[in-house]
């Protein structure tokens, strides 16, 4: 990885095409990646599924387990930072590096004085303003009413339909626009000397240049983050590491 210190700005190459195949190939690749270095993916994931046990007990304890609904749709939009030293582990396996936790903790650490933080901080806003809008679209379909019975008969009510069908047409365009946006953005910052503007625009490119093998993309990571969250995101100890792994190989195809 080049130093901040005296590296100069990287070109950008043009985004290459891929093909579902190339999908398979990197989700072949990450699993490769993964079981060469285990520990990182475990360790990296910890965080990633803590915190949302966490923040599930706190909404049980309150008896308001309707309101963790749209965090737990959103956490996937924290998946590209969670998985920053994902991308590192691989881009050392991939270049035959040393391999070892101070090392790679070194370069995620070492972030701080490069792009990552406003890429991070990005990402944060992203997360919060769905937040925010996913409580604006409840309080329209609820109201002043008070809350009372199961989260499933909440769901399951009315105002809860109209709410889930208002959230999912809302979240999804949103969550289409961030994809595109930060699909590559976070390895292309930790591989090269790019601001996060211009590994936002590249990335932008990549998708719009592979519209339905980076749909197909979206998906299988919505639906495996999804599927990684249901047994108390403990799935996530696979699934994250994983696709994090996949999503570097993925970048190196887009942007060789």
């Amino acid at each position: 990885m080049p130093d901040p210190a005296h590296a100069p700005p990287s070109v950008i190459p043009d985004p290459q095409r891929i093909g579902p195949a190339d999908l398979r190939a990197v989700l072949a690749a990450g699993w490769r990646d993964y079981r060469r270095a285990p520990l990182y993916g475990i360790a990296f994931s910890a965080v990633y599924v803590l915190g949302g046990l966490i923040l599930f007990a706190i909404f049980t304890a309150a008896a308001a387990e309707w309101w963790f609904i749209p965090i737990a749709v959103g956490f996937p939009i924290l998946a590209p930072f969670a998985a920053t030293g994902l991308y590192e582990v691989s881009r050392r396996l991939e270049r035959g590096e040393e391999l070892s936790m101070g090392a790679v903790f070194g370069v995620v650490l070492a972030q701080k004085d490069r792009q990552v933080p406003s890429m991070a901080m990005v990402i944060m806003l992203a997360f919060m303003f769905w937040v925010f809008v996913a409580h604006t679209i409840f309080a329209l379909f609820f109201g002043l009413q008070p809350i009372g019975g199961s989260t499933w008969q909440m769901l399951l009510s009315p105002p809860g339909l109209m709410t889930l069908g208002l959230g999912s047409v809302i979240g999804g365009a949103m969550a289409a626009v961030f994809f595109a946006l930060t699909a590559v953005s976070l390895p292309l910052l930790l591989d090269r000397e790019v601001d996060f503007i211009s590994a936002m625009i590249a990335s932008f490119g990549c998708v719009t240049s592979n519209l339905p093998t980076m749909a197909i993309w979206a998906a299988l990571i919505a639906v495996a983050l999804f599927a990684g969250m249901l047994p108390a995101f403990l799935g996530l100890f696979v699934v994250l590491p994983v696709l994090g792994h996949a999503s570097w190989h993925l970048y190196r195809r887009l942007l060789p």
